[in-house]
């Protein structure tokens, strides 16, 4: 590529009678150094290269012929990207006839001499029309010289493949060591076919690529099609389906003979776990025969034939194992949620032709974006981009800002969690009064093993891979890890015990994977499980063993996880921590326990203060007096007894007409009818607790 720019396209079959010229405005070829004679393609879902003539005419912008125009997709007045490429001298080309006839070779060169083509195109001749399917050296744009070789395909080539968008591997950001493994493969499987016989291999036939949704399968697979100038096939699961019993084997059996005939091809099968279940699982007689089908149609796949079948799921454990093994599927790559760098570099691609502001910071949005696949960064850039566009009227006049974006962030959220209650908290350490030494050991803990991951890294420092909260209801347990996920900038997925329970035998465990999985998917990410031990309790005091087989699998998740490299932190809460099962409490599960104490006199006294202050209240208020009065009371004690007050206060203000405020009487009447919920007996029962803990390591 050359030279890039965007320019309005119009179409006119009077001014434009031939399909591969382009007629441009002088002062537009000026600007943008371009000559008579250049060829440029347009950038859209499809490619046509176009000889560029200068127009007498000036229109602003580029004249094209209406067929071009229908083929790429652009309406008359449109602004489109245009590229200014280099065309290939062509050795040979293969062109396809629209119906079967004999030609005269030497007057078709003479034709097309000049012309400028690429794959999928066609060509209008004297002798009909002509579809370009290959053409060698391989590349984008090729030339038709004297010395070009034509070849005619012996039978018309039916146009069985879809659109191929005009996406090369450039446009795809953060899986950078995924697209040089699967270039690997093409090369040896498409391009050089001599090299499995040198050495005396098989090449590979298919690949399986797999991932959660949105993380770029089908744009990875039509970008390598086009970085090799494959014809591309494209199987979707659910449309090959048929109720015609024998319809859809059949529908398989033509695309890959037709892929066979017109290679270099890539048939690619998205969401083939709809097409190729698992046998054992499913019922369908025709899900089955699909299944065979499939199987024989890959083993008859030549090997080095220049076919190659990419399937692409999120469901790899659904595909029937049959087709994942060596001769079939020979490599599986996952395709995973990116990193920072890899949202980043996703970002800059959407954003490169977008006119920005200079605040507009894609580094932090990149480190704000956690969880977010390559369709949610496209989704997020889109809506900040349609916020400024409502703030003018002139889009030549539209820059979107840093502000376009946070306010979009509050609408795009990352798909693979929107079936859970997915957050980044929005409470801070500063929200939470007092505690001051557990704060410290969450930060320790837990965000800044997130926050400064390569600090650790390069200590090697060994990290707790789970953290339990304990202590009497109301302490303020939940709001911390809130903290936790808000502070570290981590994804927050919060599950309360009792809701995973189910009446069915395994959708409790089923319930407990997948939300690890999606955890996993959007890492960094806090899990925070509420009253755990309503599934967590000691093993054999359940008669049911509903408890004992969703606890069993808590534990093998938790061992599933590698917190440093998955970025997956546990953490727990519960009133109760005597009745946790052992296992739940040892290195390499919730191996820190935290005790969250109810609140002294002084974190008593600034609780009052922050609470009262936010309503109109009384100078006379003593807070050092109401502090003292309530011990053994917690955060959520101390704010009922606020809330009353201001009730009494508004009462107050009703039955006088007039304006009140909270005084000194309203919060000591509240008093009267509000009662602390720890009792000393409980206070001593966590303190006893708590010692063990300290002493031994264990409650036991």
């Amino acid at each position: 590529m050359v030279s890039e720019f965007v320019a309005k396209v119009y179409w006119s079959n009077r001014k434009v009678k031939n399909r591969s010229v382009c007629l441009a405005d002088p002062e537009l070829m000026r600007s943008k150094a371009i000559n008579y004679g250049d060829v440029i393609v347009l950038v859209t879902h499809r490619m046509f290269p176009l000889q560029v003539q200068e127009d007498k005419e000036s229109t602003g912008g580029l004249m094209i012929h209406e067929d071009v125009a229908k083929f790429l997709g652009i309406r008359n007045g449109e602004k489109t990207v245009a590229r200014k490429v280099e065309p290939l001298i062509l050795r040979r080309v293969t062109l396809a006839p629209s119906s079967p006839k004999t030609f005269d070779i030497k007057r078709l060169n003479l034709e097309l001499r000049g012309l400028p083509v690429s794959r999928g195109i066609t060509l209008s001749t004297r002798q009909g029309e002509f579809s370009v399917v290959a053409f060698e050296p391989r590349g984008d744009v090729g030339m038709i010289v004297g010395e070009t070789e034509i070849e005619i395909t012996g039978e018309v080539i039916r146009q069985t493949q879809k659109n191929i968008p005009l996406v090369s591997l450039d446009d795809i950001g953060g899986l950078t060591e995924q697209i040089t493994s699967l270039k690997e493969i093409i090369d040896i499987a498409l391009l050089k076919p001599e090299v499995p016989r040198l050495f005396g291999f098989r090449a590979p036939k298919g690949v399986l690529l797999y991932g959660p949704p949105g993380t770029g399968k089908t744009l990875i697979a039509k970008a390598l099609a086009n970085s090799v100038m494959a014809n591309f096939f494209f199987i979707s699961g659910p449309e090959i389906g048929s109720k015609y019993y024998g319809e859809s084997e059949k529908r398989l059996r033509e695309i890959f003979e037709q892929a066979e005939k017109s290679s270099p091809s890539i048939i690619f099968i998205d969401e083939i776990d709809a097409i190729a279940p698992n046998r054992d699982v499913t019922n369908a007689e025709a899900d089955k025969r699909i299944v065979a089908q499939l199987l024989t149609l890959m083993d008859g796949v030549a090997s080095g034939g220049g076919v190659l079948v990419i399937g692409a799921t999120n469901r790899p454990n659904a595909v029937d194992p049959a087709l994942r093994r060596p001769g079939r599927f020979d490599r599986e790559v996952e395709i995973p949620v990116p990193d920072k760098r890899g949202r980043l570099e996703i970002l800059r691609i959407h954003t490169r032709r977008i006119p920005m502001s200079e605040d507009v910071d894609l580094e932090r949005i990149a480190s704000m974006t956690n969880g977010f696949v390559g369709a949610d960064l496209e989704a997020l850039v889109r809506e900040a981009t349609m916020r400024a566009l409502r703030r003018t009227e002139n889009p030549e006049e539209v820059k979107v800002t840093m502000a376009d974006f946070l306010e979009a962030m509050k609408v795009v959220e990352p798909s693979a969690l929107r079936e859970f209650r997915i957050e980044i908290p929005n409470v801070s350490w500063e929200d939470i009064i007092g505690l001051d030494q557990v704060k410290q050991e969450l930060r320790e803990v837990v965000e800044w093993p997130l926050k400064y991951s390569s600090l650790y890294d390069e200590m090697r420092a060994d990290v707790p891979s789970g953290v339990m909260l304990y202590g009497p209801p109301g302490t303020g347990k939940t709001m911390l890890a809130k903290a936790v996920a808000h502070e570290s900038g981590a994804n927050f997925i919060a599950v309360s015990g009792p809701e995973l329970m189910n009446m069915w035998v395994g959708e409790t465990e089923r319930a407990i994977r997948e939300v690890f999985k999606r955890a996993r998917q959007a890492s960094p990410t806090v899990i925070f499980f509420d009253e755990i031990d309503a599934i967590a309790t000691v093993r054999g005091s359940d008669p049911n063993r509903v408890t004992d087989r969703a606890l069993s699998q808590m534990l093998t998740e938790m061992d599933g996880v590698s917190s440093r490299k998955e970025r997956v932190i546990f953490m727990a809460a519960t009133n109760r921590p005597d009745i946790i099962d052992p296992a739940l409490i040892r290195p390499g599960r919730l191996e820190k326990l935290v005790y969250v104490p109810p609140p002294d006199y002084e974190t008593r006294k600034v609780l009052f203060q922050r609470m009262i202050t936010k309503h109109p209240f009384d100078e006379g208020i003593d807070f050092s007096y109401l502090a003292k009065v309530t011990e053994n009371f917690t955060p959520a004690d101390i704010k009922g007894v606020v809330n009353r007050a201001v009730l009494l206060a508004v009462r107050r203000s009703v039955k006088e007409g007039k304006a009140s405020k909270v005084t000194m009487e309203d919060v000591v009447e509240s008093l009267k009818s509000v009662k602390p919920t720890v009792s000393q007996a409980m206070i001593n029962y966590y303190s006893s607790f708590s010692e063990r803990v300290k002493l031994t390591g264990t409650y036991a």
